[in-house]
């Protein structure tokens, strides 16, 4: 039966509905009111956005994609990731680094609170040592810490990071813009973490978690088949070996130095925390900061080394093992505010409410809150500070300066009860006021001659 046109059909001119696409910047509700309204064609709207499809107006032309095989010894891979996991019962916030080799498909995994290009240096010199082996290219993305600036093959790498990748054969490219593709395995290997190494695992600390993750990349994934695929990554890797570049017997591990200066105890504080130098003698001290240890240098010759204290230790002093301890404590080293707690707690009910709550509040150092508080407790007086303290608990204020605020308000409307000022009557009956008594009068005709000249003025 042969087919039967229809009558009623609507015909649009082509180049019509592309003008009038660019027109209305693609919206086709708009392009619907002037083909009606202007050009007198009624015509349904689903009927036009049928015709505007079949145009591909305003849709990038689809193109098959091609599937690049994985050369041997060709290239390795490497991203971070973000996680908010919970470490010893606390939230905390972590940056996943991630070592991927396209080939063989092993990887390298660790985590850290923050992560600069330091920490990205330790990080390649910790994974590609344990390996042994790189490949010639590392694929990262356009906003790793390597890039200076540009994209793509028009990137330019950060010099620092350019000479630290050719100790170990290799140089860093980005992948171009939309290519994200380009480093899928690294994307991959991140869905694995997280739906294979982060379910049904408690981690106590960072170097919990970090030791897990080792075990779980290096040995447990590494032999385990790839879905989809017969490789086994470790195995795989011994046949990539001959096509990567071995690295060199040793390769100088990443260091950050500093300089620090002796106390009279002979403690250089670091990062929170303090260390001991031997010697008897004062003066300036290099220290140099490793990824899992400091040392320490005088006059160009180490003189001690200590390990790097684990994730959290602050306020410490450290000493060399076997060796009597020193006698004396670090110069500025703050001791555990118990007595100025129990003080505090000992002021009222109030206070010590209001003590408990700023504990609660996350984000703070307890120590930080109970030395700024006992402050503020010294600075005014006890009638003022109770009264600022009520204040402070009605409105849940736990700002340190917004309890100054709230005390100079009540001193200013008057409110406060600033007392009178004593005067010990006896003091010219204490000694040093005896031994003074005979002494010259001072002169204080310099304070006349420059009241003469403010009177000329």
């Amino acid at each position: 039966m042969p087919d039967s046109a229809r009558e009623d059909k609507i015909t649009i001119d082509e180049k019509l509905l592309c003008r009038l696409h660019g027109e209305c910047e693609g919206r086709i509700q708009r392009i619907h009111e002037k083909l009606t309204e202007e050009e007198g064609l009624k015509i349904g709207y689903s009927t036009l956005s049928r015709l505007i499809r079949e145009l591909n107006l305003g849709q990038s032309k689809k193109s098959r994609c091609d599937r690049v095989p994985d050369e041997i010894g060709a290239e390795m891979q490497h991203d971070t990731s973000s996680y908010r996991l919970s470490i010893g019962g606390k939230k905390m916030l972590l940056i996943g680094s991630l070592i991927y080799f396209r080939y063989c498909k092993v990887r390298y995994l660790k985590f850290y609170r923050g992560f600069n290009r330091f920490k990205m240096k330790c990080f390649f010199h910790e994974a590609l040592t344990f390996f042994g082996y790189s490949a010639p290219v590392c694929i990262i993305d356009n906003t790793n810490l390597a890039r200076l600036r540009g994209t793509g093959k028009n990137a330019i790498i950060v010099p620092e990071m350019e000479r630290f990748a050719r100790q170990f054969g290799f140089k860093f490219v980005c992948h171009q813009i939309g290519h994200a593709n380009r480093k899928a395995g690294n994307e991959r290997s991140f869905w694995t973490v997280e739906t294979n190494f982060f379910p049904g695992r408690s981690f106590e600390s960072l170097e919990d978690l970090n030791k897990q993750a080792l075990e779980w990349a290096t040995v447990r994934v590494a032999n385990r088949k790839v879905s989809g695929t017969s490789i086994i990554p470790a195995i795989a890797f011994e046949d990539e070996k001959p096509h990567l570049v071995k690295l060199p017997p040793f390769v100088s591990p990443p260091y950050l130095p500093h300089k620090r200066g002796i106390d009279q105890y002979g403690y250089v504080p670091f990062d929170g925390n303090y260390y001991w130098v031997p010697g008897t003698g004062r003066g300036e001290v290099l220290v140099l900061q490793y990824s899992g240890c400091l040392k320490l240098y005088m006059s160009r010759k180490l003189v001690i080394e200590y390990p790097l204290p684990p994730h959290g230790v602050k306020n410490q002093a450290f000493s060399p093992q076997g060796l009597p301890k020193p006698a004396y404590k670090p110069k500025d080293r703050k001791g555990a505010p118990a007595q100025e707690e129990q003080k505090l707690r000992a002021v009222s009910s109030e206070v010590e409410a209001y003590l408990e709550f700023l504990f609660s509040a996350q984000g703070r150092d307890k120590h930080l809150i109970i030395r700024e508080l006992f402050s503020l407790y010294q600075k005014i007086t006890l009638p003022l500070f109770i009264k600022t303290i009520k204040r402070a608990s009605q409105y849940r204020v736990t700002d340190t300066r917004s309890l100054e605020r709230i005390a100079m308000l009540y001193m200013t409307e008057g409110q406060a009860d600033i007392g009178p000022v004593y005067i010990d009557e006896e003091f010219q009956n204490r000694e040093a006021y005896q031994e003074g008594r005979l002494s010259d009068q001072a002169d204080l005709s310099i304070y006349d001659k420059l009241l003469e000249d403010d009177s000329y003025e």
